[in-house]
């Protein structure tokens, strides 16, 4: 459990990371970071961390796709990690 943590913790880290770091180069019009590399930061399980660099750093809030995009990979994530739960201590066994 430890690991899952610990491996969270960095990529949702990262994720906020990205956000800010593309903001800055977008200010000072340098090469950005992908969009598809940012959904996939959030995808590997860091879009908490990405939906908390949007908002941080004011950056691609304007864009739908990952105002709407974002909360919907946690909300998936997260009823993953209920489902899994669930199966783990054999509430919903098949």
């Amino acid at each position: 459990m430890k690991i899952v943590l610990l491996y969270l913790t960095v990529v949702n880290l990262a994720a906020f990371c990205l956000m800010g770091n593309d903001k800055r180069r977008a200010q000072k019009h340098q090469w950005r970071i992908p969009e598809h590399t940012l959904f996939a930061v959030a995808l590997a399980g860091g879009s908490l961390g990405a939906i908390f660099g949007m908002y941080f750093w004011r950056h691609k809030t304007r864009h739908w796709y990952f105002v709407v995009g974002m909360p919907l990979i946690l909300a998936g994530q997260l009823a993953i990690a209920v489902w899994w739960g669930g199966v783990s201590r054999g509430i919903w066994s098949f």
